[in-house]
């Protein structure tokens, strides 16, 4: 009789009414939310924030490039000494003096130039300041050299090279990264849900070898059933929790937003006010649309129909060697001589997909891991959006599925002599006699 179905209702069951699953199910979002939340209240107030910098300029060459921005407020201070600005600063509580010494031979460098605070000043303020002195005194100098600025700025030439397929297919540098970022976002989507539920599985294993439950439901059920019963329901349970995870955090990020007044939209970091600054150049705006262009380029219906397949079939693969470390040892402190040859195929695979795939998505490296099972769920998720021959996933995915049913086979075997071995801990010799039983 196959009793598959009740074991995955059970499995599945067992967890979502368990307490501590019930607790992280709601607790984990609603921590994680209150993190943003915070962030984004903090960030919020250190916007509102006004920085007073103090320039003394005695070489008289750059004062005026300073202008008031948003965050930022420039005092001008003229003739006074350095120790007298020093003073004036700490007394009004400026955030800042930039003195700029005075020259003789009207070549400003950084020996020149002094920034004095009470604390570590802001990186991303003292870049602004040095760009600022640096785009200034280069127009100056060009201009002391008799440099027509504006044939200058007319003799400048930017060159892309378009990029074509044989086929008539028109791609840019930016498909490559927009395909990347695609590719390891679903590979990277793989390798933690595979660390996360597939532990999952292989503590329940665990705790019901030591319960002793496993002895009485082992009785009535094959291993094998027993086992796929595990892996299957244990991911009902995670994809539910990672459902809920998605809904109440998008409810508690808008709850977050009306009650706090906080714009989630708002939320900057240095690094994005720069691009909001480089957005405004117009070789910046081409960027954006080649990159929306491969956006559209990219072959979506593949990509969602490959992620599903290959998503499932590698889970269910690794899930399947959690479940069997999980009925080979008796507590968690003895699965870690066997996590290495698990843990190290997924992190492989990784590094292939980012630093082998972009540079050549189809070359050997690439193109072998695809087909290894152990690398071939996350290595051939990367190599998708570059676009692979529909033979080689169908190839791939069937190898997949191959090497989950051999898993499957040898993992029960453990399974079957492991669930009922107490006291002892298992070494690689002794779970091949396992095997071969």
């Amino acid at each position: 009789m196959n009793h598959l179905p009740l074991i995955i209702k059970r499995e599945y069951l067992t967890k979502v009414k368990n307490k501590s699953f019930i607790i992280m199910t709601f607790l984990s979002p609603l921590i994680f939310m209150s993190l943003i939340a915070v962030v984004a209240y903090l960030t919020q107030l250190n916007k509102n924030k006004i920085r007073v910098v103090s320039i003394l300029d005695e070489s008289g060459l750059v004062s005026n490039v300073f202008k008031n921005s948003e965050n930022t407020s420039y005092n001008i201070l003229e003739g006074m000494s350095l120790d007298d600005a020093k003073a004036l600063v700490q007394e009004s509580e400026g955030y800042g003096l930039l003195y700029v010494n005075a020259i003789s031979e009207e070549k400003l460098t950084s020996e020149n130039l002094t920034f004095y605070s009470e604390e570590s000043p802001s990186l991303t303020l003292i870049s602004n300041l040095e760009g600022k002195i640096q785009s200034e005194l280069t127009l100056q100098n060009r201009i002391k050299e008799g440099i027509d600025i504006d044939k200058l700025k007319a003799t400048k030439v930017n060159i892309e090279i378009n990029q074509e397929s044989f086929e008539g297919e028109k791609t840019s540098k930016v498909d490559s990264v927009v395909k990347l970022i695609f590719g390891g976002a679903a590979g990277y989507l793989l390798f933690m849900f595979i660390i996360i539920y597939g532990n999952m599985i292989m503590r329940s294993v665990i705790e019901e070898k030591t319960s002793r439950i496993i002895e009485v439901i082992i009785s009535s059920v094959k291993p094998v059933q027993l086992m796929l019963g595990k892996i299957i329901g244990t991911s009902l349970a995670g994809i539910t929790q990672f459902v809920i995870w998605v809904i109440l955090g998008g409810v508690l990020m808008t709850v977050a937003s009306l009650i706090l007044g906080i714009d989630m939209s708002e939320m900057q970091t240095p690094q994005q006010q720069i691009m909001e600054q480089a957005m405004e150049n117009p070789e910046v705006n081409v960027q954006l649309q080649n990159s929306i262009t491969a956006f559209y380029n990219l072959p979506l219906a593949n990509l969602v129909v490959a992620f599903l397949l290959f998503f499932i079939g590698g889970y269910l693969l690794y899930s399947s060697l959690y479940a069997a470390i999980g009925a080979a040892v008796d507590n968690e402190t003895d699965t870690q001589q066997f996590m290495l040859p698990i843990i190290m195929p997924l992190v492989l695979a990784v590094y292939i997909g980012i630093f082998t795939v972009i540079e050549d998505p189809h070359g050997t490296v690439s193109t072998v891991f695809s087909f290894i099972p152990l690398t071939s769920p996350v290595v051939m998720l990367m190599r998708i959006p570059f676009g692979v021959p529909i033979w080689q996933q169908v190839l791939s995915l069937l190898i997949l599925v191959g090497s989950f049913m051999f898993t499957v086979w040898f993992a029960a075997k453990i399974y079957r002599v492991g669930i009922l071995m107490y006291g002892k801990k298992p070494s690689y010799k002794e779970l091949i006699k396992w095997i071969k039983y």
